[in-house]
């Protein structure tokens, strides 16, 4: 389904920056990609083996309470963490519910992936976490995920046996989820039926037309942090984005189908409330400094502006909450929408999902994991103190 992009076009553009459809690329290179893309599945399969097999051998700290599966989507199981304060047996009232989407670049990944954030999130905030699943590209393009993820959100919506308050309903995720939320939202069914009050996208890529050579240019790079990732002269993504996208996108889709790229959806068409969270030292944080303030009225940054600053951030665990290119608000009058921007300062795409010998230092792990359980402080309260108020 093609829902109707908004007419407004991106500030800066210049030829090659942008893209209006998918390329077809030269047979060499489609090769290159098509062997890399069809080789993740193989090659990540001993690693969900060796998961299973370790779960089941030393049941791990953090855990979902239910697994099912819908007639809809039978190979598709989600996973449901219920608060430890929530008694199945006898409690009766309604939770607040998040429908979570795992990342992967539309081609990897699984639920369990978020298995430790949607448990710590649903006890954190008394609210029940649904995480969500969908079929993966190549053998799935677009739009093939994105209702995957409707079809499923209908299901559990309808599952009389889940605690959903029916009007507390937001709908996050993860980098290819983050994206996935925005596009859902925007479905009929979900839109009239469901009726999310919000969306949290996290690192999410909500413009797939700016090119991805460029897309790499429009971050600041910090060799001061140190070893790993984070102080690399090449963005986390540079290489793995361009499979991706070549196995999500066939050639001469329209990159700016809002489905596809959020950033060009109609207001009225998204959820009234949403909250961005991206991360300073991601190719993609720009994408979304470019929709939250397109949403909220603000003056669209150039892509030739840099998100983020130059300098290194104020330390450990710490946000900038007081400078406008770190954060910002915006709250109609009625407070019916909203929307809010959050940038990760010195933190990488995923940073939050890395193993720890990626981050390279246990200052940088530990930066990581104090800053995962801040945003989603600050998140549960927004959903709580704005949008659920």
């Amino acid at each position: 389904m093609a829902v109707e992009a908004s007419d407004q076009q991106q500030p800066g553009e210049q030829v090659g920056v942008f893209l209006d459809t998918q390329p077809r690329l030269p047979l060499l290179s489609r090769l290159s990609r098509g062997a890399s893309a069809y080789a993740l599945k193989p090659l990540t399969a001993p690693a969900v083996w060796l998961m299973d097999w370790h779960a089941w051998l030393y049941p791990p700290e953090f855990a979902a309470t239910i697994v099912k599966t819908y007639p809809c989507r039978p190979s598709l199981p989600i996973r449901i963490f219920l608060p430890k304060s929530y008694d199945p047996t006898s409690s009766k009232t309604p939770l607040s519910t998040l429908f979570s989407i795992h990342g992967g670049g539309f081609c990897v990944g699984e639920p369990r992936n978020d298995e430790a954030w949607n448990d710590r999130f649903a006890n954190m905030h008394n609210m029940l976490v649904v995480a969500l699943n969908y079929r993966k590209a190549p053998w799935y393009p677009f739009p093939t995920a994105t209702h995957d993820i409707e079809a499923l959100i209908l299901a559990a919506f309808e599952d009389e046996s889940l605690p959903i308050d029916k009007n507390r309903i937001a709908v996050g995720g993860f980098s290819a989820g983050g994206n996935l939320a925005l596009g859902v939202c925007q479905l009929p069914s979900i839109r009239e039926k469901v009726k999310p009050s919000a969306a949290v996208p996290i690192y999410a890529i909500v413009d797939h037309s700016l090119s991805a050579d460029f897309a790499v240019k429009t971050r600041y790079y910090k060799p001061g942090l140190g070893p790993g990732m984070r102080g690399n002269p090449t963005d986390f993504l540079a290489k793995i984005r361009l499979i991706f996208d070549w196995s999500y996108i066939n050639p001469g889709q329209n990159l700016r189908d809002p489905l596809l790229s959020p950033i060009f959806a109609p207001r009225d068409t998204l959820p009234p409330h949403i909250l961005f969270v991206s991360a300073e030292l991601d190719q993609l944080a720009h994408g979304t400094w470019q929709m939250a303030s397109k949403l909220t009225g603000r003056r669209v940054p150039a892509v030739t502006e840099k998100v983020g600053q130059e300098g290194l951030g104020p330390g450990k665990g710490q946000f900038i909450l007081d400078d406008e290119r770190f954060a910002f608000e915006h709250v109609d009058e009625g407070a019916k929408t909203s929307v809010r921007w959050l940038l990760v300062p010195d933190q990488i795409h995923g940073f939050d999902r890395l193993r720890p010998g990626w981050h390279g230092s246990s200052e940088s792990v530990e930066d990581a994991e104090l800053k995962e359980k801040g945003y989603q402080k600050i998140m549960g309260e927004w959903l709580q103190d704005v949008v659920w108020k």
